[in-house]
């Protein structure tokens, strides 16, 4: 059942506060929700919070026989999928425009972006590679799902370790965590995706622009900007959603103002995982 739309009253004061630079929630219109990450005891198991949109991502790796047209490279793959469990509003086993929207651009952030170098997950070429698998589960759906997963996903990227292997001639040798540290994936570069939701009324001569839409406010947008950047400044992707028209003043502004806030996830990212590691060594897992 899906729930009921967002009342009159509800439509009216949330864009009459936005025409004042207010949220419902207290952020200023560019401002995210805070980030919290949760490690699991494997690595590779990773829970992101972004307030009250929870997001949970698995890494996995088997070894398989590459593929006849690219002999010198391992495989990656992406499974999600929004279940009732994450909202009321979602069908099981039946796909919403939202999931294939998040699908889609989650391939594009994690996949065809080479974040992971995909020659190292080579073993022995033309017979063996690695086939990377994340898994994306959606928990609770309280708007901007999109940018949660996509932390989900690259920190799990980063906190995943595969097993160490020796090569010997045509012999491949997996070695078990006990006897040889496993091994960090080989990473290129780790972009991030920000989404700004745009508000346009006839009482305002610029669309409104508003980083990290709630639930509410992703309902209630006229169209969305969703950007991925890394930390070197560099534009990964970019998609946007919806009539508004934008123009290219908008977007190099938006541009501007993602390249820092992506800065800081960064440093949060990888302050997490050395505290996860730290605490992992001091508990000899």
């Amino acid at each position: 059942m899906r729930p009921p739309s967002p009342s009159i009253p509800e439509r009216e004061f949330t864009l009459e506060a936005l025409k004042q630079s207010l949220r419902v929630d207290g952020r200023a219109p560019l401002d995210m929700r805070a980030v919290e990450l949760t490690f699991g005891p494997e690595l590779g198991w990773v829970e992101c919070s972004l307030g009250k949109t929870r997001v949970l991502a698995h890494v996995d790796a088997t070894m398989v026989k590459p593929p006849p047209e690219r002999p010198l490279e391992g495989l990656i793959t992406i499974h999600s999928e929004i279940s009732p469990m994450a909202s009321s509003e979602y069908e099981s086993g039946r796909a919403s425009e939202e999931e294939v929207i998040i699908t889609r651009m989650l391939e594009k952030v994690l996949r065809r972006s080479d974040a992971v170098d995909r020659e190292s997950l080579c073993v022995l070429a033309g017979q063996r590679i690695w086939h990377l698998r994340l898994t994306v589960h959606f928990l609770a759906d309280a708007g901007n799902m999109l940018d949660c997963a996509c932390i989900a996903g690259i920190t799990a990227l980063k906190h995943f370790r595969r097993p160490d292997v020796e090569v010997i001639g045509d012999e491949v040798t997996i070695h078990d965590p006990a006897e040889r540290a496993p091994v960090p994936l080989s990473m290129h570069h780790t972009p991030f995706c920000l989404t700004f939701a745009y508000f346009s009324s006839p009482g305002t001569p610029t669309p409104i622009a508003i980083l990290d839409p709630t639930r509410l406010e992703q309902t209630l947008c006229t169209g969305t900007l969703s950007i991925a950047l890394n930390a070197q400044r560099e534009l990964c992707v970019l998609q946007k959603a919806g009539g508004v028209p934008l123009a290219p003043d908008e977007i190099m502004r938006i541009v501007r103002i993602g390249v820092e806030k992506v800065k800081e996830i960064d440093r949060l990212v990888e302050r997490r995982l050395k505290e996860d590691w730290a605490g992992r060594r001091v508990e000899g897992r």
